[in-house]
């Protein structure tokens, strides 16, 4: 039997915002693993899970470039938000974004590619970054989009320069039409992307398991009204509903009009064009998606930051 530690109850506890003794019997009960666990506390209402999980804590810059028909955007962490207001690292994650569109997003072939005027590649110029500034940086990963025709837009929020910031968002849409339509329609879908975190793009694209989960847990919490399985089926089915309104891109709610589905704000923005467009792709980076910080004292990095210590 696996021992449960106190390590392990701590961890859950941060994932779902649960009591420490359920945290410990949902351990117990699914034999240590976490995220049995984590579905465990949802089936007895005990959790939050699902909204606190995407929190983040890491430090650094997300960097967005787009040109046309394709865009790119990376990910830079770093030890403490300090760096993130450093030129000299702005100014990589701005030349690895650029990078990163010509290798269309492949993690690789960026961190082997020549960084501009040093000689260097994108991997040794952070070496040389991290000992030239004294903080540990990673470059996380990068992502690519493009359409043949139409236009590629994007977002940033919080953003500490142009194209920098703490969330970035590319969109993709496929079309005929110009750009007088297309270029604010992406940045009305950007920033709702921004804003709700969408798992996937429409119902098909929703990860198989991600679905089942979700349809288990619902059932449970069903189960436990009491009612006949004909009544809970069409529960479990009014809830998947609104789980696919949560997650699924053209199924949310706009929340820049906060009245017409996304696929209607598309389909409204094709006829008033005259010819049809597609939202083709989105992606999300968020900073720290993932990545637990370590806690630690604040007045000590604050001292490091400035050199008193």
């Amino acid at each position: 039997m696996t021992q449960i530690t106190a390590a392990m109850v701590k961890e859950l506890r941060t994932k779902t915002g649960a009591g420490m003794m359920d945290c410990k019997k949902a351990l117990s009960e699914t034999g240590g693993d976490m995220e049995a666990a984590v579905d465990w506390l949802r089936k007895k209402g005990l959790s939050t899970a699902a909204k606190k999980s995407g929190r983040t804590t890491a430090e650094g810059l997300i960097g967005v470039m787009v040109e046309g028909t394709a865009g790119a955007m990376v990910e830079v962490n770093s030890e403490t938000d300090f760096v993130a207001r450093n030129e000299q690292f702005q100014n990589f994650v701005r030349e690895a974004a650029k990078l990163a569109l010509a290798v269309k997003g492949d993690l690789d072939a960026l961190k082997a590619a020549e960084f501009p005027g040093t000689g260097r590649t994108v991997a040794d110029e952070l070496t040389h970054l991290i000992a030239t500034i004294g903080e540990n940086m990673s470059l996380r990963r990068a992502a690519h989009v493009a359409v043949d025709k139409g236009l590629v837009g994007s977002y940033v929020h919080g953003a500490v320069a142009e194209g920098l910031g703490k969330i970035g968002v590319l969109v993709a849409l496929e079309s005929d039409a110009g750009e007088d339509v297309l270029a604010p329609l992406a940045k009305h879908l950007a920033m709702h992307v921004a804003a709700t975190a969408p798992q996937a793009l429409d119902i098909e694209s929703l990860d198989p398991a991600v679905v089942e989960r979700e349809r288990n847990v619902l059932s449970e919490q069903a189960r436990a009204s009491g009612k006949p399985e004909n009544i809970i089926e069409k529960m479990v089915e009014g809830r998947m509903r609104k789980f696919y309104q949560e997650a699924v891109l053209l199924e949310q709610v706009s929340v820049v009009d906060g009245e017409k589905k996304i696929a209607k704000v598309v389909e409204e923005a094709a006829k008033s064009a005259g010819t049809g467009i597609r939202l083709a792709a989105f992606v999300r980076f968020q900073l720290g998606e993932g990545i637990e910080k370590e806690s630690g004292d604040f007045a000590a990095e604050v001292a490091a930051a400035a050199g008193l210590s």
